[in-house]
């Protein structure tokens, strides 16, 4: 093996994943400038060797419930799901990320697993994008 060659592969594929990304202007003119926030999804999944009890004490323990969320995060909904856990889901401004990230490693690992889903508020795009689909079947059945 050529490892000049793997090292060169490999600092071009770091180069590419960390270049600056502009998206293309159809695309930023349909962001909302009011888009400061995004919706974070998290599963809590229960660590099932641990019991409540258990879970609990660790949670207490480690500050979870002064801790999390922090500070500037909003809670839209805290779901327990039987079998799984834990759902949540928090609005956030995005530089909040990395802080709830930590307090999830802080408090929440060793009584739970975690996954994570950051999304964003679809509906304004969805209903500009259905009346731009309207406007423009009314404008082709005007034609015929």
């Amino acid at each position: 093996m050529n490892l000049a060659f793997e090292y060169e592969q490999a600092i071009m594929a770091v180069r590419q994943v960390n270049r600056p990304r502009v998206l293309p202007q159809r695309w930023r003119e349909n962001v909302s400038s009011d888009a400061d926030t995004i919706l974070l999804t998290i599963f809590l999944k229960h660590d099932q060797s641990k019991n409540l009890e258990s879970i609990q004490a660790h949670l207490a323990a480690t500050g979870w419930w002064e801790r999390f969320p922090p500070k500037g995060a909003e809670i839209v909904s805290w779901n327990v799901v039987m079998g799984i856990g834990q759902i949540v889901t928090l609005r956030l401004p995005p530089r909040l990320l990395n802080s709830v990230n930590v307090e999830i490693e802080r408090c929440a690992w060793g009584a739970f697993t975690t996954e994570f889903f950051p999304s964003y508020d679809f509906i304004p795009m969805r209903e500009r994008l259905a009346r731009e689909w309207r406007e423009g079947r009314g404008r082709e059945r005007a034609k015929t």
